[in-house]
């Protein structure tokens, strides 16, 4: 129980920092509002983030939660193919509709330079373990190449949706990311396909 109370709280203080980063800003939101709207108190906060900067890691957390609504969504009927594209016009209509680019520069920014957890790359995230899942399954149904591990396609997909992401950031955001991905990511992954 305690667990699941610790969980709520962290996610309680992550949501409201990302809802008040969206609509203010980055710069513009303060610890104090971040725990106001979270209804949390300062010793919660500081118990599991050293400040404001540490909030930025836990960006690859909501997409893992958008991944968890999504893994319910999923046709169990669609080609493991379609489900990876689904999976991604899914997240990036997310990102495009609910993340600052300046939070998402940020975030990639912050990863670059980094000594410490590469926070997206951390292979025990829900992204990762779904990836896997439908790789395996694509692969052992004849649906997906096996010229390549399961490993190797994966780290190819999140390496074109990591490209997509950082494109779409140098660019300011001058193209919609969900329709731009949805042209360009079937030729990524066309090595995926049985036969090629």
């Amino acid at each position: 129980m305690a667990k699941k109370n610790a969980r709520n709280t962290r996610g309680k203080i992550v949501s409201a920092a990302w809802e008040l980063f969206y609509e203010q800003g980055y710069e513009d939101t303060t610890v104090e509002e971040i725990i106001e709207l979270s209804h949390t108190s300062k010793g919660s906060f500081y118990h599991y983030f050293d400040g404001k900067d540490a909030l930025l890691s836990t960006l690859s957390t909501l997409f893992d939660e958008k991944y968890e609504a999504l893994m319910e969504a999923i046709d169990p009927q669609m080609s493991a193919m379609d489900k990876l594209l689904f999976l991604n016009e899914e997240l990036f209509g997310m990102i495009e509709n609910s993340i600052s680019m300046e939070l998402l520069a940020r975030l990639l920014s912050t990863q670059l330079v980094t000594n410490g957890e590469k926070h997206l790359l951390n292979h025990n995230r829900t992204y990762y373990k779904l990836l896997r899942k439908i790789i395996a399954q694509g692969q052992k149904e004849g649906q997906l190449s096996t010229k390549s591990s399961v490993s190797e396609m994966m780290k190819l997909y999140a390496l074109c949706e990591r490209a997509l992401l950082y494109d779409w950031c140098l660019c300011g955001g001058e193209y919609s990311l969900r329709e731009y991905s949805r042209r360009v990511m079937p030729g990524f992954l066309h090595s995926f396909r049985v036969g090629e």
